[in-house]
């Protein structure tokens, strides 16, 4: 099975700081693959190499077999939640139309075809019922559930997904990692999750990789999300437990979401 992402010998600085090098990677088609790290770490410039966004400073990396390049249509992408203005006009099947035929130049002219399309991706995120409504007028969670919609719009490879659960309530962030899930399991997509906070996703994470300090670990959570392996990434204690299923990261160096505690700052934050 051909890998869906590979990097071979990856390595980014910024400035004259390492981010991470000699990464070899590969994700399956089929696999939820979750990037975490502190604030700082490189985890949102990661997908801008994948987005074809940001060079390497050496190495190669492959999408679907092919050299990465920006607008690809075997990726979708979901960005963080950003409430449109109160007033925006545009309805919410208006946005979801822009992932269908929205890279097309000129004057978009609404097809049956394109308007089928349409009306099966609001059906597929269960956002039907507020179609026509003004995408302001919308909740975060309702309006993340478009940019869902959006980014399955041409049936990715690959779907990237750069802290999608942010400002959302316990109720939406479980519809949208759910929705994000479907896609992986049912369409075989590899979706690369971003996030400070794994327990939202925990249980669809079938892999780990965690940036920090320049360097970085990858395997399972079980095997990444430990005691040993995450003091040994920060060089001092950090503290893993796990209770009801979820994980308590205490003594992290950082401000991250991890339910930490002795939070410190780290200067010169990369996304």
């Amino acid at each position: 099975m051909e890998p869906a992402v590979s990097l071979t010998g990856a390595s980014l600085k910024f400035g004259e700081r390492t981010l991470w090098e000699d990464l070899d990677l590969d994700i399956n088609p089929g696999e939820f693959f979750a990037v975490l790290g502190p604030n700082g770490s490189g985890k949102t410039s990661f997908l801008k190499v994948l987005l074809g966004l940001q060079n390497l400073h050496r190495g190669t990396v492959d999408i679907g077999g092919r050299p990465v390049e920006r607008g690809s249509r075997l990726i979708g992408y979901v960005p963080q939640q950003k409430s449109f203005a109160p007033d925006t006009p545009m309805r919410a099947r208006d946005l979801v139309g822009l992932g269908v035929d929205g890279h097309r130049w000129g004057l978009r002219l609404p097809s049956a075809k394109t308007s089928r399309q349409i009306d099966g991706l609001l059906e597929l995120v269960g956002a039907a019922d507020y179609a026509k409504v003004p995408v302001g007028q919308l909740s975060g969670g309702e309006q993340q559930r478009l940019r869902v919609a959006q980014a399955l719009a041409s049936d990715p490879q690959v779907l990237l997904c750069d802290e999608p659960l942010l400002s959302l309530d316990l109720h939406h962030q479980q519809a949208v990692s759910a929705l994000i899930n479907n896609q992986c399991r049912e369409r075989n997509s590899a979706v690369v999750f971003v996030t400070h906070e794994i327990n939202p996703i925990i249980d669809y994470v079938d892999r780990v990789l965690y940036l920090a300090g320049g360097r970085f670990r990858v395997g399972t959570p079980e095997d990444v999300m430990t005691t040993e392996v995450l003091s040994d990434l920060y060089g001092s204690h950090v503290e893993v437990i796990r209770a009801n299923g979820r994980l308590v990261v205490v003594g992290l160096p950082d401000a991250t979401t991890h339910h930490h505690a002795e939070p410190h700052a780290l200067a010169g934050e990369v996304a």
